[in-house]
């Protein structure tokens, strides 16, 4: 059986590609009527049904929402809801998407969740290069307000909502919760020891909540057709659709909302349209740059969070990488390694120094410099960064940024070790003639 997209949170767009970012779109196909519904509703009853559906953050983490909701605590106010639209895991573009094709969508979850969480002001925090989210948000939080969906006395409720759009500087470090409020309160974007968790002191020292804007957008569709109802999609504890931003050596890269339980065959052959060229699969990215890696053998493995745990990797932001046969796996930890040495904030010493070693041995490795015992410091690098090498998840940073780049490394030495430490043990042509790089640091040690 050929796998179908189930359309929730996509339907509008494709349903009305022309114009779904509208409100006169918005409002011809049902926009805002489940924000009605809730606000007749008790914020605690609201709640209440995001957790019936067991819907979990769709940010990367897959923590339970309506958990994460009812962590504020009771009687302290004001409190504030932030939605994290910093998209900025490799690969992966269904915020993007989202929010530029059906920013109407979005708006109405953050309404309905400030509500539930009984805020007044909420933010959404974009990506810096994101310009033209960044404008049809604007654009849409416009058209909402005039048409009574915020502001003051909401629709008659009594509620009063306020949004602000805050555009970010283009920092990864900021898709991390606490970095991200850190940002937004004027300071340089650097994750914050915790506790005290968000919930109890985030945004200007005040409860909060932060959440994904999938998240957000999938709000609408938990409280109009009713959370126990939503639970019936999906599988196990990983509830309803996810989209997916399939990318790499596919012949239908793009974004796909799927049922999860769904397989990473299905998604890759049915809706990808198998390997480019009629290749076939070497190795594949899970839930994006922070995951470890699947290989072939794992194609049947489903779209479950907690199924896919049980192998080490995860989920994450949704975004699955697809590199075929003729793929050098080294080559690709080289480069995503090197994007997380670029972007730590240099907050932590293992991070700091560590991810610029292992980008620096990777480098020599790959331009046949490396040496017999290369991959085995990589992993000790790594263990001094995450012990126990990323299973269970460990990190002796304050963020996951850090062990982050260790999971290249440890995918390297699970599935392509032989490979790795034959390409450590140079001829003796190339250690004399230094392949071009001698000279410059790279045949005497770990600097360039």
């Amino acid at each position: 059986m050929t796998l179908q997209e189930t359309r929730l949170l996509t339907k509008r767009m494709n349903d009305r590609p022309a114009d779904s970012w509208t409100m006169e779109a918005a409002l011809a196909t049902g926009a805002y009527e489940t924000l009605r519904t809730a606000l007749r509703m008790k914020p605690a009853d609201v709640q209440e049904e995001v957790k019936t559906s067991g819907l979990r953050g769709r940010g990367g983490a897959g923590f339970p929402t309506g958990t994460k909701w009812s962590f504020l605590p009771a009687g302290l106010y004001p409190r504030y809801l932030v939605v994290n639209a910093d998209e900025g895991e490799p690969s992966t573009f269904k915020d993007r998407e989202l929010m530029e094709r059906d920013p109407h969508q979005l708006i109405e979850g953050v309404a309905i969740s400030a509500y539930a969480i009984e805020s007044n002001t909420a933010f959404i925090y974009v990506r810096g290069e994101m310009a033209h989210a960044h404008d049809v948000l604007e654009r849409a939080l416009a058209d909402a307000r005039a048409q009574g969906f915020l502001g003051q006395n909401i629709l008659g409720s009594g509620y009063d909502l306020d949004i602000v759009l805050h555009r970010g500087a283009g920092a990864y470090i900021c898709g991390e919760e606490t970095a991200l409020l850190e940002s937004l309160e004027g300071r340089r974007g650097m994750p914050r020891i915790r506790p005290p968790f968000p919930a109890i002191a985030g945004l200007y020292a005040k409860p909060t909540v932060v959440n994904n804007v999938e998240t957000m957008a999938t709000v609408p569709h938990i409280v109009g057709m009713g959370g126990a109802e939503y639970a019936k999609l999906g599988v196990n504890r990983s509830t309803g659709t996810r989209i997916f931003s399939l990318s790499g050596h596919v012949n239908r890269p793009g974004n796909y909302e799927v049922e999860l339980g769904a397989t990473f065959r299905d998604l890759i052959d049915d809706l990808g349209g198998g390997v480019t060229n009629g290749g076939t699969v070497k190795f594949f990215i899970p839930g994006g740059a922070s995951s470890q890696w699947l290989v072939n053998e794992h194609l049947d493995v489903p779209l479950d969070m907690d199924e896919v745990g049980k192998l080490g990797v995860m989920l994450g932001s949704g975004a699955v990488m697809v590199f075929d046969q003729d793929t050098d796996p080294l080559a690709v930890a080289w480069r995503l390694v090197k994007f997380f040495a670029h972007e730590s904030c240099g907050k932590c010493t293992p991070c700091r120094e560590g991810t610029g070693w292992e980008e620096k041995i990777l480098y020599r490795i790959l331009h046949g410099q490396g040496r017999p015992s290369d991959l085995d410091l990589l992993l000790d690098i790594g263990d001094n960064i995450s012990p126990g090498l990323n299973a269970p998840f460990s990190q002796t940073t304050i963020c996951p940024l850090g062990p982050s780049s260790v999971s290249p490394i440890v995918s390297l030495n699970k599935y392509f070790r032989d490979d790795i430490i034959a390409r450590c043990t140079p001829s003796l042509v190339t250690m004399l003639t230094g392949n071009g790089l001698a000279g410059n640091g790279l045949d005497g040690g770990l600097h360039r």
